[in-house]
């Protein structure tokens, strides 16, 4: 998600392409004090689904440990789904859609393209 804070400046006008190419280069590869970027990201994001699975299953019904002991494979199925699923929308948005944005609003981004390398 380093490269969303760059398309979105673009789209609405508040940075030019060469700033923003640089602010995703820079959020990207960590350079400078922003080594810190991209792990806050990952966590923030695995703190989202491990909340969210822990609602969806409260929701259900499995409340206590003693729940999920006694319905172990319908967690553990629906929670390997989940991250499963997570992980494949990650890299869909990140490594394809965020990519062909940025190349339509002007991001020289033509060799990242997966297809490409």
């Amino acid at each position: 998600m380093c490269c969303l804070p760059s398309v979105i400046l673009v789209m609405f006008g508040l940075a030019s392409v060469s700033s923003a190419a640089a602010l995703s280069d820079t959020l990207y590869w960590g350079t400078g004090s922003y080594w810190w970027f991209r792990p806050t990201m990952l966590g923030l994001a695995s703190l989202f689904v491990i909340i969210g699975l822990v609602m969806f299953f409260r929701n259900r019904g499995i409340c206590t440990l003693d729940d999920v002991k006694r319905q172990r494979r319908k967690v553990v199925n629906t929670s390997l789904l989940v991250i499963g699923i997570a992980y494949l929308m990650y890299l869909l948005f990140n490594y394809v859609i965020l990519t062909e944005i940025g190349i339509l609003l002007g991001l020289e981004w033509e060799s990242s393209r997966v297809w490409n390398k």
